[in-house]
């Protein structure tokens, strides 16, 4: 029995641009742009300054790639390597809930590097190439049926990467298949550090986002691939995933677009912490909550969001713990009505009043069995007057079936715009409009030319 890398390949290789539903098109180019913007308020982030002084050391190979919101060239794997840190560093990345996967997050890393060294790549090929990548990823994860042990994002992440770039230099299937075998063969990302809640977890989208652009050039170059890529002995299915059925899946492929089912974050902090502040921000919504005459607050919660956010808050929090924190993401919306990019730098996340009220806020664990579930959510919030407020959440804002408006997905973009480590030409309108009729976009360099210095 073949492996079903083979049919994943079959996809990638078979669809055409006019097979691709408009919606899935219109899906796309919201997660295009949402993440240029992502990937320009992360390069403002803990620790690039250190990593671009790493890669910008003048004995390492010609530079031929520009990276998001900053004014360098790179050698093009290590650019995509950057670029996979920005855009999750803030933890403002899009998700796929179901699958647990930023799901743009390697693939634009890559695909933006990859275009800038090699060119003639159209704003219809970055289309495809995402809508498939992101397919590619997805499925993937929605075939896991256990919890994460690899960190989903990045591993899932450079099959969506091989996927998108094998597809925009018009790969056979037995050069995609290469590529994949290639890339599964450097995987890497432990849970560790997401339980840690350490940098090094976007670390992990960067190394995964270099070597699957790397697993291309070797695929390219003639290196071999492997048989069970996903289903051998000692395949994805075996090791990086516990439990999974791929062929589970299978039969949706060309009909179920996954971009169609891709959530926005619309706060930088972890989507775990989302279901917590949206059932929050709900009842402020509908009631006056004196913050100060808060009791406590109490977040039920399924065991995968306590674990990836419910750790313990502290007073000598780095930027990234705090981001993966939900009392502190709790906190400060009930003190603001709102989370954004300022909230999460030192001096925010050392403010005392902020952390008393967060220290106010407990996460348990509910009886969700699902292993792989962010939802539903329930908070309560007792008064010190004995008044109580509850609100459930079952579909946490953000999701495609409790979606941002256009206004606040370019509110979003806009805020991310102004945050870029150098000023940016222009206001963002350009590639705003530019994302808009993509299709019509004859290179991409163009775009990132409006991001780059």
């Amino acid at each position: 029995m073949e492996d079903a890398i083979e049919r994943l390949a079959d996809h990638v290789v078979n669809t055409n641009f006019s097979d691709i539903p408009n919606k899935a098109i219109q899906s796309a180019k919201t997660y295009i742009l949402d993440t240029i913007g992502v990937g320009l308020a992360g390069s403002t982030g803990p620790y690039v300054k250190e990593l671009l002084d790493t890669y910008s050391l003048p004995s390492l190979p010609p530079v031929t790639s520009r990276v998001l919101g900053q004014d360098v060239k790179l050698n093009p794997a290590d650019a995509a390597l950057i670029n996979g840190f920005q855009i999750h560093n803030s933890e403002f990345d899009c998700v796929h809930e179901e699958a647990v996967i930023h799901t743009m997050t390697v693939l634009l890393a890559v695909i933006f590097a990859d275009a800038d060294r090699r060119g003639g790549i159209s704003g219809s090929k970055l289309l495809k190439s995402a809508v498939l990548g992101v397919d590619i990823a997805c499925n993937l994860g929605v075939a896991c049926s256990s919890g994460l042990q690899f960190f989903r994002p990045a591993t899932a992440g450079a099959f969506a990467a091989v996927a998108a770039v094998g597809s925009a230099r018009g790969y056979n299937k037995e050069e995609l298949i290469r590529a994949f075998s290639l890339a599964y063969v450097q995987l890497s990302g432990t849970m560790q550090a997401h339980t840690e809640g350490s940098s090094l977890l976007a670390l992990q989208i960067g190394f995964n986002a270099r070597n699957a652009l790397i697993a291309c050039d070797l695929a390219e170059n003639g290196l071999p691939g492997l048989q069970g890529v996903l289903e051998g002995r000692f395949g994805y299915f075996s090791l990086i995933e516990a439990e999974g059925d791929i062929r589970s899946v299978l039969s949706t492929l060309g009909d179920k677009w996954r971009i169609n089912e891709v959530a926005h974050k619309p706060f930088p902090s972890g989507r775990a912490t989302h279901g917590i502040v949206d059932a929050i921000q709900e009842i402020q919504n509908s009631n006056t909550i004196a913050v100060d005459q808060i009791e406590s607050v109490q977040a039920m919660v399924p065991s995968l969001t306590h674990h990836l956010v419910g750790r313990p808050i502290h007073d000598a929090m780095e930027i990234s713990y705090a981001r993966l924190n939900g009392q502190y993401a709790a906190a400060i919306m009930l003190k603001k009505n709102f989370i954004d990019i300022d909230d999460f730098t030192i001096e925010a996340i050392r403010d005392h009043s902020s952390l008393d009220l967060a220290r106010k806020i407990s996460i348990d664990i509910d009886e969700n069995p699902d292993p792989n579930a962010l939802s539903p959510v329930e908070v309560e919030i007792r008064m010190k007057n004995g008044e109580r407020f509850f609100k459930r959440i079952d579909i946490v804002y953000g999701n495609p079936n409790k979606p941002l408006t256009r206004e606040a997905h370019l509110m979003k973009f806009r805020r991310n715009w102004k945050a870029a480590a150098i000023p940016l030409p222009g206001d963002g309108e350009e590639l705003i409009s530019s994302i808009d009729s993509l299709e019509k976009v004859e290179d991409i360099r163009n775009l990132i030319d409006l991001v780059t210095g």
